[in-house]
């Protein structure tokens, strides 16, 4: 399959496995897993990525929506924009909140 045809069919579930890949580096645990990965939308130009920081003053949030970014423009095989939303992170949004030992 050529890269062409690949971008052209890729999946938002493809896009969110690639961003498995990307760690925060405090919680180390992917921003899949930790529910910061909100909604990724293949049908706009450029694809968007939304997404949440765990807290508004992270202090690795410029380096983790780069990470999002690219990873998701790699995956995507075209230019993504990525959005932080101003929702408030919570751990009940993790896939699964028992990974930081808060239930």
């Amino acid at each position: 399959m050529s890269e062409e045809t690949k971008s052209n069919n890729v999946t938002d579930e493809e896009v969110r496995e690639a961003l498995r890949g990307v760690l925060d580096p405090e919680l180390h645990l992917d921003v899949v897993a930790l529910g910061l990965i909100r909604e990724i939308d293949l049908d706009s130009t450029p694809a968007v990525v939304r997404m949440l920081l765990t807290t508004p003053f992270c202090p690795y949030g410029p380096w983790l929506v780069q990470q999002v970014k690219e990873t998701s423009e790699k995956a995507a095989g075209r230019d993504t924009k990525v959005e932080v939303l101003p929702e408030q992170w919570n751990p009940e949004m993790m896939e699964d909140p028992t990974l930081l030992g808060f239930f």
